[in-house]
């Protein structure tokens, strides 16, 4: 008996010998020249096609995560850069490889964590900005009293407040898009001082991870869309390098600037039968 070819379904990219589809659409007719990358990236990622509306605050996210000057991202891909000049992909994933908690990863932080303390509501949520503020005090207090931070909240530069922060939120109400994620992250930035004591900037960062969040992408893909913005950033931090180099004054700085000290020899922890400890 013959066994069944193994097939392999999808309904993104696949090719004839004369024809190429992607999402069910022909690429050379319907998609090359008609559809734009952003709206393409969100059709991908959701195989629906996004409304206007949604495409505008989408790519508004994307352009919003794109570059942030000379961030660790940019200059671990100027110096990969010079060092494999041959290898545009290694720096580009160098790059890359630095999106984590402190750059880029608060966006998704900031969308799970919006996500987790709307999923404990059971559906039923807040009617009215009060209804809005008083979950939102309850979570930042909830929050400070395990003494864990706040996604999203707070910034180590714009400490008045972040120029990405209204203008997201103006977007998303311009096209009706203020869903509860943003909702809730409003009200986080309205009431944490009455908690905190002092009041934090609603990070660009998060709110676009409310944002994607309330688009309805994928939550284990935030940090993804993250990356996809902050790869056309590195390319043009790569672009700027060839013609004006500073990657080699950065490692020259370092280089020349070194200081030699005696060794610090790492000392294990001790061994202890109290509980929690190691016992040999």
């Amino acid at each position: 008996m013959t066994e069944p070819e193994p097939a392999y379904p999808t309904a993104l990219g696949a090719s004839t010998r004369d024809r190429i589809t992607l999402l069910g659409r022909d690429l050379a007719d319907d998609v090359m020249g008609t559809v734009g990358f952003g709206e393409l990236a969100f059709w991908l990622a959701t195989q629906r096609r996004p409304t206007a509306g949604q495409t505008r605050l989408f790519e508004a996210v994307l352009a919003a995560l794109a570059d942030h000057g000379f961030t660790p991202t940019a200059i671990a891909a100027r110096l990969t850069y010079l060092s494999a000049p041959d290898s545009i992909q290694g720096a580009l994933a160098a790059g890359l490889l630095g999106g984590g908690s402190r750059f880029l990863g608060v966006t998704e932080d900031c969308g799970r964590f919006l996500h987790d303390v709307l999923a404990a509501q059971d559906g039923v949520l807040p009617a009215d900005d009060a209804g809005w503020d008083a979950l939102a005090l309850a979570t930042v207090a909830r929050r400070r009293g395990d003494g864990r931070f706040v996604p999203g909240l707070g910034h180590h530069v714009h400490k008045g407040g972040d120029p990405r922060t209204p203008r997201l939120f103006a977007i998303a109400a311009e096209e009706g898009l203020v869903g509860p994620h943003l909702q809730l992250f409003a009200a986080i930035g309205r009431v944490h001082p009455q908690v905190l004591g002092k009041t934090l900037p609603l990070n660009g960062a998060g709110v676009c991870g409310a944002a994607l969040a309330d688009l309805g992408l994928p939550l284990e893909l935030l940090r993804g869309f993250a990356l996809l913005a902050r790869t056309a950033g590195l390319i043009g931090q790569l672009a700027e390098e060839l013609r004006h180099p500073v990657a080699n004054r950065i490692f020259l700085s370092v280089d020349l600037n070194n200081v030699s000290v005696p060794p610090d020899p790492y000392e294990p922890p001790a061994l202890t039968d109290e509980p929690g400890g190691s016992r040999g």
